[in-house]
């Protein structure tokens, strides 16, 4: 071999075992940054268990945020699905200058038209049904009357408006209901009177208003409506099939 080569080679080897090194110094920073990086999410978890330790002391005000939380998500996801519905409902009919042209605001006030009849003097709240009452933006319970809530099939969920009179009156109305699914279940009584629907391994409480408006008994076959992408505790009461027995 040449003493050109040999130069080269040994060259060639220089280089390499420089660029090792320098791997090898990387890789020791990179483990040193590692180790850095692991304390200080230890050292943040303990900060954070230490944080909720300190919450949980106070538990009844994390409740209330959470609830709150969970009503403003509802309110928004049914805004948010109404709102595609409508304006697929509007590409049917009008077209696109007319689209343009006309505001959601101007055909609300055409709509609601009757309504103000009503809001004059009155308080206006709108709030999501919980299977029992409305929740309004407040946190505040209000009451549903059994018989409206099961002949409207009112699902959990759905978004109320409630109009308080000025002699005290309330009056409803369905504003904004979740997308619905059907399920086909058993009805059974428990111990408290109260009534549920049992589909396979899941069960629905009923309003006992609307058991009662089927003349529905323990065993009868119900249809029930419950939201289609939501968990409830609540179903509505679309019918029951009566188990008559032939002897």
């Amino acid at each position: 071999m040449s003493d050109k080569n040999k130069n080269t080679n040994g060259g060639n080897k220089d280089i390499i075992s420089e660029d090792l090194d320098d791997l090898s110094l990387e890789k020791e920073e990179l483990s040193d940054n590692s180790s850095e990086f692991s304390d200080e999410i230890t050292d943040n978890e303990d900060n954070i268990s230490k944080d909720e330790s300190g919450k949980n002391k106070d538990n009844s005000s994390v409740n209330i945020s959470k609830s709150k939380a969970v009503l403003i998500r509802k309110i928004l996801k049914n805004i948010q699905q109404n709102s595609d519905q409508l304006s697929q409902l509007l590409s049917q009919f009008l077209t696109k200058e007319e689209e343009e042209r006309i505001s959601l605001g101007q055909l609300a006030d055409e709509a609601d038209g009757e309504d103000d009849k009503i809001i004059a003097g009155s308080r206006i709240i709108e709030g999501v049904f919980t299977g029992e009452y409305m929740i309004g933006p407040d946190g505040k319970q209000y009451s549903v009357p059994a018989n409206y809530a099961s002949k409207s099939k009112l699902v959990e969920g759905d978004i109320l408006k409630l109009t308080i009179t000025d002699n005290g009156t309330f009056v409803y109305k369905q504003i904004s209901p979740m997308d619905r699914k059907r399920l086909t279940g058993k009805l059974k009584k428990i111990e408290d009177g109260s009534f549920m629907v049992i589909v396979d391994d899941k069960k629905w409480r009923v309003l006992n208003a609307s058991v009662t408006y089927y003349k529905g008994e323990p065993g009868d076959e119900v249809i029930i409506l419950v939201p289609r992408s939501e968990k409830s505790q609540w179903a509505a009461v679309e019918n029951i099939i009566k188990n008559i027995e032939i002897n």
